[in-house]
């Protein structure tokens, strides 16, 4: 058989691929790479997990063989790794090449499960041509690659022309069950598009593992069998067909493909093993042992001629997709004649037996068997449907061209290799998160409580500052209240001796009822100063309100400047600097004898100055100039305060506050 070589244009060629590769739409073409996931946000490395579960849910499944099958090929053993072992597969003619598959024999570990088994550690990939016996290196792996462990087929891209292409390991992996090294392949696929031009070519071999028999040959590295189930994860499942004839007939199924089409390839799909263990029945159940593939243009098949003829000739040569290479052969109808039927002993009555689960005819890639109508002859009906040979299914749902199969399964493995990483990533991650927040709990609770000592400190100190206002305010109450009363008890004493002038006498009532009535104002005043909500909120105000009381049978002036700043000023300064006035406006009244007061408070951002000048008799000079009780108050508001005689007589106390000290804004 001859493999047509191909004259399709480069375009047409991706336009072919794009339209034989669905599973292009899979995802399964080269992509931007993925962030490293010590390098992704939490939120990329959440997304990315979406996306490959997914992924994961739309790509087909590792469902692997179980029965007898062929396994492969196996080199000579090796006590160390590192020996060359090389297989080499020719191609028909030089051949366009884009895809190179190597799927990997497959052990059953009793301990970590499915692996592969003799894959090699160091290998490379040559493909050359006639002219190029030495060929050049499409690809090479070491042990940092992290292709191992797998189970999966390893897809190695390629573009390039070759008639000969060679897989060259030079660092051998043991064998599973003695340790011993070797080279070890289930299978190698070349793929030009949708075709594996591989398949059945001439296989050469540096070694082989004692002789040319049993289920590893090097012929079985071409043989289209691979290790795994057509399960695609996705579709409706069907019963695959079965029928029954004599043990004598020769039945045949054919197809009707309603158009002439230039077939190249059939792939027979064999009836899908059962889900119990054991297998109630063995590999190959129900395919002919002889096989004769023909196609014609007329229905009668009066001009049929030969596409194919399959012999088994082991139990080896069976497995899960049976293909074969056509001549290129125009036709409409395609029959298939079981010229030595599988016989079936079932308490000793034998019966031929032909079924499928699909039968696949393959012109430019495309199965144009799909859906086509199909007929059998000299089979009884069995009660399953001949639909099914062209439905495009199997027991595990839709079939897929092999190409995109193989894809998936290497993407799948790929998926996998890195959910667990983005999964550890996420887990540190939250786990991170976890002892930040608990941080951030106990942060908060440490604030949560620094926070209610720092209220409860400030609420203390607010209380006890409150408390000394109060005992400011009761201090001056103090003050005025004991002068008054001192006052009214002289003149009280002083009634009793004018007791026989009623006129100097009514004077002395008068004057006592004055100091009264101040004592009550006095008293009334600081009563309602210290159950207001705000003391001394407004410093202009209440000073004018003091003169007006205090100075009222005198002629006074009181004058301001900067009130915006006295506003500014803090609650006790303010409270500091009205007792101070009202200190000196009471030493006045006291001991001045003054007719005429001048009050003026002034406010910079450089000082507050205040003010008071009466017309008295002034201070006397042999004792210190500034009262002790004017000078105690200057004392609380840190500032100095001067008592000065002016050239017209009487005395002026100046007080001078640095607004600094008392964060004036």
């Amino acid at each position: 058989m001859k493999l047509k070589k191909t004259s399709v244009a480069p375009l047409l060629r991706l336009l072919l691929l794009a339209s034989c590769f669905p599973g292009l739409a899979y995802g399964l073409a080269p992509s931007s790479p993925a962030p490293e996931p010590h390098d992704a946000s939490l939120s990329q490395l959440e997304q990315r997990a979406a996306d490959i579960d997914a992924e994961l849910n739309q790509l087909a499944h590792y469902s692997l063989r179980s029965g007898v099958g062929s396994i492969g090929y196996r080199s000579a053993a090796h006590l160390e790794p590192e020996h060359t072992e090389w297989v080499q597969i020719q191609l028909e003619a030089d051949t366009p090449i884009d895809q190179i598959v190597l799927v990997p024999t497959i052990w059953r570990d009793t301990k970590s499960g499915f692996k592969a088994d003799g894959f090699p550690l160091q290998f490379r990939i040559i493909a050359g041509t006639a002219h190029d016996p030495e060929g050049s290196v499409i690809a090479s792996f070491n042990e940092d690659s992290h292709i191992l462990p797998r189970i999966a087929p390893l897809l190695i891209q390629a573009a390039t022309t070759a008639s000969w292409v060679r897989v060259e390991a030079s660092i051998l992996s043991p064998r599973q069950f003695d340790g011993i090294y070797n080279l070890e392949l289930s299978e190698i696929m070349i793929f030009n598009g949708p075709e594996n031009v591989a398949l059945h070519q001439p296989v050469t071999i540096s070694s082989m593992v004692y002789s040319e028999s049993g289920a590893r040959k090097k012929a079985f590295l071409v043989d289209g069998f691979m290790p795994y189930m057509m399960d695609a994860g996705r579709g409706e499942g069907t019963i695959a067909f079965l029928g029954m004839a004599s043990s004598d007939a020769q039945p045949s199924i054919s197809i009707d493909l309603e158009r002439v089409h230039a077939l190249n390839r059939i792939q027979l799909h064999a009836i899908d093993f059962n889900d119990t263990i054991p297998q109630a029945t063995p590999a190959g159940y129900g395919q002919p042992v002889r096989l004769l593939v023909e196609g014609a243009q007329k229905a009668d098949f009066s001009d049929a001629v030969p596409l194919t003829e399959y012999r088994r000739e082991s139990i080896y040569d069976v497995g899960p997709i049976l293909t074969q290479r056509l001549p290129e052969t125009r036709c409409r109808f395609v029959r298939l004649t079981s010229l030595e039927p599988y016989i079936f002993d079932e308490d000793n009555e034998y019966q031929a037996q032909m079924g499928f689960a699909e039968i696949e005819l393959f012109s430019d890639g495309q199965n144009v068997a799909l859906h086509k109508p199909a007929t059998d002859h000299m089979l009884d009906d069995p009660g399953r449907s001949l639909a099914a040979l062209t439905d495009g299914n199997n027991l595990y749902g839709q079939i897929l061209p092999v190409r995109q199969w193989v894809e998936e399964l290497a993407r799948r493995h790929d998926l996998e290799n890195e959910r667990p990483l983005v999964a550890a990533e996420l887990n540190r991650r939250y786990a991170r998160q976890k002892i930040l927040l608990q941080g951030f709990i106990w942060l908060t609770a440490l604030l949560v409580v620094g926070i209610g000592f720092i209220i409860l400190i400030g609420r203390m100190r607010h209380m006890r500052h409150a408390v000394r206002i109060k005992e400011r305010f009761a201090a001056d109450l103090h003050d005025e209240l004991g002068a008054n009363l001192h006052t009214i008890g002289l003149l009280s004493d002083l009634s009793k001796e004018l007791i026989h002038s009623p006129d100097k006498l009514s004077k002395l009532l008068d004057r006592i009822r004055i100091f009264t009535d101040r004592s009550g104002t006095a008293a009334r005043y600081c009563t309602n100063m210290l159950e207001a909500k705000g003391i001394c909120e407004d410093l202009v105000d209440e000073m004018q309100r003091s003169s007006r009381r205090l100075l009222s049978d005198l002629d006074y002036k009181i004058a301001f400047s900067g009130e915006d700043l006295l506003h500014s000023l803090r609650p006790r300064t303010r409270i500091d600097i009205f007792l101070f006035f009202k200190e000196c406006l009471v030493n006045i009244l006291r001991h001045s004898g003054a007719t005429k007061v001048s009050i003026l408070l002034v406010a910079t951002k450089k000082n507050i100055c205040l003010t008071v000048t009466d017309n008295g008799h002034g201070i006397d000079s042999s004792q210190d100039q500034v009262p002790a009780s004017i000078r105690r108050r200057a004392r609380l508001l840190r500032s100095r305060v001067v008592a000065e005689h002016p050239t017209e007589g009487g005395t002026r106390i100046s007080l001078t506050v640095k607004p600094r000290k008392f964060r004036i804004l």
